[in-house]
């Protein structure tokens, strides 16, 4: 006899799970806070367009199609803050990837970017 018995589990498919409606149309009302397009040109021009996490850079990766391209962060985020203030985008702003930007924001409050940072390189 073989001891080394393998169970598949395959998934129960229900006879509704072969249809998947999406687009429906719902209203939503929420508050959005304005960026200074101006502070973000002056983060970039001072940092860089490298990523402050990971340094990736979108035109050294896909050339042409990545010129230009990168996510600038809050360091505090503009909703906790929640009225118009002064900002400098050489101390509270940073360029980051939009990978790296999204893992930052899976925790509330944000990761720090040195957090993030130390957390890839555990990973590697």
């Amino acid at each position: 006899a073989c001891d080394d018995a393998v169970t598949v589990v395959l998934p129960v498919r229900s006879d509704d799970s072969a249809n998947f409606t999406e687009g429906k149309v719902r209203v939503v009302l929420s508050n959005t806070y304005e960026r200074n397009p101006i502070a973000r040109r002056e983060c970039i021009r001072i940092q860089g367009w490298s990523c402050a996490v990971c340094e990736f850079n979108f035109e050294h990766a896909y050339g042409d199609l990545g010129e230009k391209y990168i996510h600038v962060h809050h360091l505090i985020p503009i909703a906790s803050i929640g009225q118009e203030y002064q900002i400098d985008p050489a101390k509270d702003l940073v360029p980051i990837c939009p990978n790296c930007h999204a893992m930052i924001h899976r925790r509330d409050p944000p990761l720090a970017v040195e957090e993030l940072r130390r957390i890839i390189r555990s990973n590697k």
